[in-house]
């Protein structure tokens, strides 16, 4: 008995020592996080979260399309606000939008002339602010200029530069604007200013991505290289996405236009 008892002294100080009750960390955990769950360590949650989808990306092989990056924007909220990001690109796809359905289409009405932005020696103001516009027939349109007779020319000079192929004449105070023919040249005209107005629109967007991506930037020295890698895959994808979509309507506005 004595001797049973001595060998069972050690036991419980090799039981301490044993790996299988020794408290594990989170798997991609810093080795010094002593946390057993999740919401122990707030920090190394989100190291592990970052960490997974960066091994995600490394485990493609060439060849195979690389995994979506998703980051949850309460996790980089301090580092930069990804709604806003996909707001603002969301608002450069609208502008597009309203575009297209305002200045180019086949046929020529009096509200595609409203919003003409007229430089004058005041300022600049649309069309519909200085002269009253209406379609005295299918083939012409009027905008008269009788409240404000000095911007006239001016109104001339922004119809003519609008993009939309119109040739205005002046009649006193009356701009008498012939509705173009609709023919295969004006059909491509028009898509080629769907074309132009798109890469703009693109332009807009990557002055956009740009913005977003410098911000994060400005905190290289206070995370880790994983996560600002991350951050701006994330935005990278947020913009090729807006720019698919800008392809799409660039696309079914050309064919509306060429049938």
């Amino acid at each position: 008995m004595a001797l049973a008892l001595r060998w069972l002294r050690p036991l419980p100080a090799l039981l301490q020592r044993s790996p299988f009750l020794l408290p594990r960390a989170l798997p991609g955990a810093p080795p010094a996080c002593p946390a057993l769950l999740p919401e122990g360590c707030p920090q190394c949650l989100q190291h592990v979260l970052l960490s997974r989808q960066l091994a995600t990306k490394k485990a493609k092989g060439k060849g195979q399309s690389q995994a979506k990056v998703s980051i949850s924007a309460a996790l980089v909220d301090d580092i930069i606000n990804l709604e806003e990001t996909s707001e603002d690109m969301q608002a450069v796809i609208e502008a597009l939008k309203e575009d297209f359905s305002r200045n180019i289409s086949v046929r020529t009405s009096p509200g595609a002339l409203d919003h003409i932005t007229v430089v004058t020696k005041d300022g600049k103001f649309p069309l519909n602010q200085l002269g009253q516009i209406s379609q005295k027939s299918p083939q012409l349109i009027v905008v008269n200029m009788a409240s404000f007779p000095e911007s006239t020319a001016a109104a001339m000079k922004a119809i003519r530069e609008s993009g939309m192929n119109l040739n205005p004449e002046v009649d006193g105070t009356l701009i008498r604007v012939p509705v173009p023919k609709v023919t295969r040249e004006h059909r491509e005209s028009l898509a080629k200013l769907a074309k132009q107005s798109t890469n703009k629109s693109k332009e807009a967007l990557r002055k956009v991505r740009s913005k977003s991506i410098s911000q994060v930037k400005k905190f290289k020295s206070k995370v880790s290289e994983d996560t600002i890698w991350l951050l701006e895959k994330q935005i990278q994808q947020m913009a090729d996405e807006a720019v698919a979509e800008m392809d799409k309507l660039l696309a079914a506005k050309t064919k509306e236009l060429l049938g």
